[in-house]
């Protein structure tokens, strides 16, 4: 008995140390796990930021060049009739009005030449009218393709501000290059007056880039210098004016710009295989924003932030300090990645302002889906969603693996307690049966009383081994699903008289009182007599064990309705013993369990007997709960459905029963 207790309180002290170490050791690691979670969790979130940002970055270095391109042929096809009309560098001193007449005619019946680089070329669709402005008489001159004639033409309307406008830059070269300038003084100093700007205006203004443009009409014009005196018939100016300068005015077709030119040059660059991938469109900007043209109806909306990038088709002025801004930040690395979303082209000809505020043309774009804000929004919400599924997934399974961890620690632990339970079980009835034998073998044993005595020992002794062992042995049949139940009808009242008899011995050994309440008129339940039986006795014996001083045990047994509307019979278990805690009411039935009360008071058992008989009434469509309270007692019920099957069926098939 020494031998065993040291065993017990040897195994108990390395359970004691092992839980003392363990909740350390799971704060580390918890710790740990949670510490790299949090840095996955912002590695991933950094990580899709970049991402979104570098496709933003990505999106606007390919939309800036095309958007470039779009600018460059928009400005050549301008350009092509500028070179056709050939205005030289000395801005015509040496050409007459006719000269221009002539190339104009030229111009009007020259096949197309759609094969051109770049598609570039002088297309006479874009012109609606070429007139002459003499400024020495205030005469409007229009150039007929047609007639091959020059014709002196009333002044339209809309050409008016225009033309007061040259009539006043009219006096001399230098003034007429400047014509686009409005007649501020304060724009003058700020394009003449801040980092030497007026070199950069004297190589943009000079006499071979004096092409000017007037958005309003839209027309560009140019100065043309006459310093012979002509007649009108030969296509000149007369010699009485005061003026240098006359000017050439090409009137532009604004209906082919916008169902022709504007049309193609989207194609050309803002078109996919499932159509255009942009929204374009051309905006002139003024107090009142006028629409030349737009891919879409819908586009631009009242919401002009709803675009993804916006281009200045003209271009500042170029002496501004605006102009010289442009030209800075297109060379700035620390604002390079936004610049695709608002910045203006170079500019080949300046445009003519009318108030100090002009507004030039803008071109608006933005994807056919949507804003590129939001998509960039949405494809970092998805990736972050995506991210976040990971990461909640990879949280789940470190719990997983923490509980089975726990789980595995805790079935490990309770094994160990198991080997130790039995271990001492076994050893208890071997050691009297030893002692028997070698009271026996020592001549000790002499007298028939003796004799009687020491088998006694060991008949109770070897039952108890023989119980045990068909414990463990019942417990792996019902664990591994070998275990095979004969279901048949059985009384109530039969079962219970066939369970009081295999445990009157240890029952009425121990000196308990056992009281027996059966309802009358109980019905048949279907079950196997053997494993109910083996369930019952485990439950009477867990009373024997736990009722302490209290020599009592009730059994009981009755007809309730189930939850399924079903009648059951419940067969219950009473003691008056020291109760079940609830913290551990939830852990009762679990294999190896035994309560760390229980232990501690070294009462003997194995942890199998609640599991087992769990596992029986589940194996015959029934189910074993528990009620308990410290200090009053326990109460266990095994609930068993009712037959379907007649009370006469029952009587027949149910003999052996009774």
């Amino acid at each position: 008995m020494l031998m065993q207790r040291s065993f017990a309180s040897r195994t108990k002290g390395i359970g004691d140390w092992g839980t003392k170490k363990l909740p350390l050791f799971w704060i580390a690691v918890l710790s740990g796990m949670a510490s790299l979670l949090i840095a996955v969790a912002v590695l991933q979130y950094r990580w899709t930021k970049q991402l979104s940002v570098a496709t933003e970055a990505r999106i606007g270095s390919t939309l800036q060049p095309l958007m470039m391109r779009w600018h460059l042929d928009f400005y050549g096809e301008l350009s092509a009739l500028c070179v056709a009309l050939q205005v030289g560098p000395d801005s015509g001193a040496r050409d007459n009005w006719n000269d221009y007449l002539r190339r104009y005619v030229d111009l009007s019946h020259a096949p197309m030449n759609h094969g051109s680089v770049e598609n570039i070329y002088a297309n006479p669709d874009l012109i609606e009218n070429i007139y002459i402005w003499d400024s020495s008489d205030s005469r409007l001159l229009r150039l007929n393709a047609h007639t091959a004639k020059i014709e002196i033409s009333s002044i339209p309307q809309d050409l008016q501000p225009l033309l007061a406008r040259l009539q006043a830059k009219s006096s001399s070269l230098s003034s007429a290059l400047r014509a686009w300038e409005f007649p501020d003084s304060s724009a003058e100093k700020r394009s003449r007056g801040h980092d030497g700007l007026a070199s950069s205006a004297s190589q943009r203004t000079d006499k071979s880039s004096g092409w000017q443009f007037d958005k309003n009409i839209p027309a560009i014009v140019h100065p043309i210098v006459d310093s012979d005196p002509r007649s009108l018939r030969s296509g000149t100016r007369p010699a009485n004016g005061q003026n240098p300068v006359d000017w050439a005015v090409i009137v532009l077709n604004l209906d082919y710009i916008q169902r022709r030119m504007l049309p193609d040059l989207t194609k050309r660059y803002f078109s996919g295989p499932e159509g255009l991938e942009y929204k374009l469109a051309v905006i002139a900007t003024e107090k009142t924003p006028r629409l030349i043209f737009s891919s879409d109806p819908e586009f631009p909306s009242s919401n002009h932030g709803a675009f993804d990038s916006r281009m200045n088709i003209f271009g500042p002025p170029p002496e501004s300090l605006e102009g010289h801004f442009w030209q800075f930040i297109g060379n700035s690395e620390s604002s390079r990645h936004e610049e695709w979303r608002n910045f203006s082209a170079p500019v080949w000809f300046p445009v003519i302002q009318y108030t100090s505020h002009d507004e030039p043309w803008m071109l608006l774009l933005q994807h056919h889906t949507g804003p590129l804000d939001a998509i960039a929004a949405s494809i970092w919400r998805r990736n972050l969603i995506t991210g976040s599924i990971v990461l909640v997934l990879l949280t789940v399974d470190l719990g997983l693996i923490i509980f089975v961890s726990r789980r595995a620690q805790k079935l490990a632990k309770l094994q160990l307690d198991f080997v130790a339970s039995v271990s001492h079980e076994l050893l208890t009835p071997l050691a009297a049966i030893y002692c028997s034998g070698q009271n026996v073998m020592d001549g000790l044993v002499q007298t028939k009383a003796d004799s009687l005595a020491h088998g006694s020992i060991i008949t109770s002794q070897a039952r108890q081994l023989t119980d045990l062992v068909k414990q463990i042995l019942l417990f792996a049949s019902t664990e591994n699903g070998t275990n095979r139940n004969t279901l048949r009808p059985l009384q109530v009242l039969g079962i219970l008289q066939y369970v009081r008899k295999n445990v009157a011995v240890l029952v009425e050994g121990a000196g308990f009182n056992v009281e027996q309440h059966v309802q009358a008129g109980m019905p048949y339940v279907m079950g196997d007599l053997s494993g109910l039986s083996h369930c019952l006795q485990n439950l009477i014996l867990n009373a024997v064990k736990y009722s302490g001083k209290n020599r009592w045990i009730g059994i009981s047994a009755s007809v309730h309705e189930a939850e399924n509307h079903h009648q059951e019979v419940r067969i219950s278990v009473h003691d008056h013993g020291a109760g079940i805690s609830s913290s551990e009411l939830p852990h009762i039935f679990e294999p190896f369990y035994r309560s760390p009360e229980v232990v501690n008071a070294q009462i003997h058992g194995t942890g199998l007997g609640l599991a087992v008989a769990k596992r029986i009434a589940e194996a015959m469509g029934g189910r074993l709960s528990v009620t308990s309270e410290l200090g009053v007692g326990s109460t266990f019920t095994l609930h068993l459905p009712v037959s379907l099957k007649s009370e006469a069926e029952m009587a027949l098939a149910a003999p052996e029963s009774n």
